[in-house]
């Protein structure tokens, strides 16, 4: 019908080829059909010269009519250059030229998607990234309440897609600022400071403060002094006092709270004076009431108070050591043996519940050496690191 309507109701088909688009046009056209056909123009041509047209159909369209290739009408003999001729093929190049720059179009759209979709590759959804962080926290055992607290304050801030780098960099930045700042001990002018070291049996009280006044002494310059309370074990005066003697430093050991007025008068000219107490069970109320008088005896401004707690223990047990500390006066914390575990989260889990101040940790028995301010960078690491 086409050929027919192109050529005449003359028209003869000859031949039916089927087209293979190639190159980069296979993307956006599919196969077409050439079809030869002649017709028997007796009346104004000789036997022997027929005009042959070829007509395209094509499938891509950018009307309902068809479209034709640039080869689409050819004609034999005189009636090449026909003026008729010349303007028909004048409206198929038209058409040919729109098709291309539909093509031309079809084809950048087509590569600015696929740019799109390496850039995606570069950026991660959200939920699934943080999922994945929120794993990694938990398994380094930070409480996951606390951990839903930090992811929801940082997924508000990002669109839809972004890096990890960056979410990893946000809830780094989180847990350092709410770790907060370690305060360690800071000497007062022409005043003595008391500083009272309380906590449970075992986690190393005695060794942190031979540590802490080795390293008052030998790097700050300062005068102290040694107190202990801890009458219940021998071994850990004899320890307390083994620790004093390399120093050069004074020891003594006290009962009552008029024996630490005792001491603060003989030691008047002192900057420190560290006072070991005795390892108490944080169950043991009546345990807990002695520490307490005794704390009470010095002025508060006089006074810090450090709450020594393993890395090692349970959360649930550092719950309850810190609950029942806290009733008797506020103190910073001190964490000891992060040598010997491999997860730092309830550093984080203990200072979110209390809200003390961190200050000191030990990683070692070697005095002076193993012991430093607590790094919040470093452990915010551990926390996103793994436990590697």
């Amino acid at each position: 019908m086409l050929a027919k309507d192109e050529l005449g109701k003359d028209a003869i088909v000859m031949n039916i080829k089927t087209i293979s688009p190639k190159g980069v046009y296979k993307l956006f056209r599919k196969p077409s059909v050439e079809i030869t056909a002649a017709v028997d123009d007796t009346d104004t041509l000789p036997v022997d010269k027929k005009e042959v047209k070829s007509v395209e159909m094509s499938s891509l369209k950018l009307n309902p009519n068809i479209i034709y290739d640039k080869k689409e009408s050819t004609l034999t003999g005189k009636d090449k250059k026909l003026p008729e001729e010349k303007s028909d093929t004048s409206a198929i190049e038209n058409k040919l030229n729109n098709l291309q720059n539909l093509l031309e179009k079809q084809l950048n759209e087509k590569r600015m998607e696929e740019k799109s979709e390496e850039k995606k590759e570069e950026t991660h959804n959200n939920p699934q990234y943080i999922k994945l962080v929120y794993n990694q926290l938990v398994r380094n055992e930070m409480d996951e309440k606390y951990v839903n607290q930090i992811l929801c304050e940082i997924e508000n801030k990002f669109k839809k897609d972004v890096s990890i780098d960056n979410i990893l960099s946000s809830i780094y930045q989180k847990i350092i600022l709410k770790l907060g700042q370690p305060r360690t001990i800071e000497l007062l002018e022409n005043k003595t400071k008391f500083i009272f070291f309380i906590g449970p049996t075992g986690v190393g009280k005695t060794t942190t403060i031979a540590k802490i006044a080795s390293n008052l002494k030998i790097n700050k310059k300062a005068k102290i002094a040694m107190l202990t309370s801890d009458t219940y074990r021998i071994a850990a005066v004899e320890q307390l006092r083994t620790y004093a003697n390399i120093l050069g430093v004074p020891m003594k050991v006290i009962y009552t709270e008029d024996e630490i007025q005792n001491a603060r008068e003989e030691f008047k000219d002192y900057d420190v004076i560290l006072i070991d107490t005795a390892g108490r069970s944080h169950k043991n109320r009546e345990q807990r009431d002695d520490i307490e008088r005794l704390i009470h005896s010095v002025k508060e401004e006089d006074r810090e108070i450090y709450l020594v707690l393993s890395a090692t223990t349970k959360y649930k047990d550092l719950m309850r050591i810190t609950e029942s500390y806290s009733k008797i006066a506020n103190y910073r914390l001190i964490f000891t043996k992060l040598d010997e575990t491999i997860s730092v989260g309830n550093i984080f889990n203990i200072k979110m519940l209390t809200n003390a101040d961190l200050s000191y940790a030990t990683y070692g028995q070697n005095v002076p050496d193993d012991i430093g301010k607590l790094d919040t960078q470093e452990t915010a690491k551990k926390l996103l690191g793994g436990n590697d």
